[in-house]
C-alpha cells in the first residue's frame, strides 16, 4: 500500500525504509518526543501546525518524501 497524505504518521513510523528516508530529510525528526503524539495524525494534517513549519517541513517536500518512501517500497 502507498503512503499518501492521508496516511497517519504512525504508519510511516512502522516502515523502517520510510523512517530512513525521512530522517534524511529532516535529521532526528523520527526521535524528537513531540512525534508520539502526531501519530495517531494523517499527514496533511500535520502540515497546518507551526511546529512542523519550524522544521521547515513544507507541502512540496511531504510529497517529495513520499515520492521516495514509495519508490523504495
Amino acid at each position: 500500500m502507498a503512503f499518501t497524505l492521508e496516511s497517519k504518521v504512525g504508519e510511516l513510523l512502522k516502515d523502517k525504509k520510510a523512517v530512513e528516508i525521512l530522517e534524511k530529510y529532516v535529521p532526528g525528526i523520527t526521535k524528537n518526543p513531540m512525534i508520539g503524539l502526531a501519530k495517531g495524525m494523517a499527514l496533511k494534517s500535520l502540515l497546518n501546525m507551526p511546529q512542523v513549519k519550524q522544521y521547515g517541513v513544507t507541502p512540496e517536500m511531504v510529497d517529495k518524501v513520499l515520492v521516495e518512501i514509495n519508490t523504495a517500497k
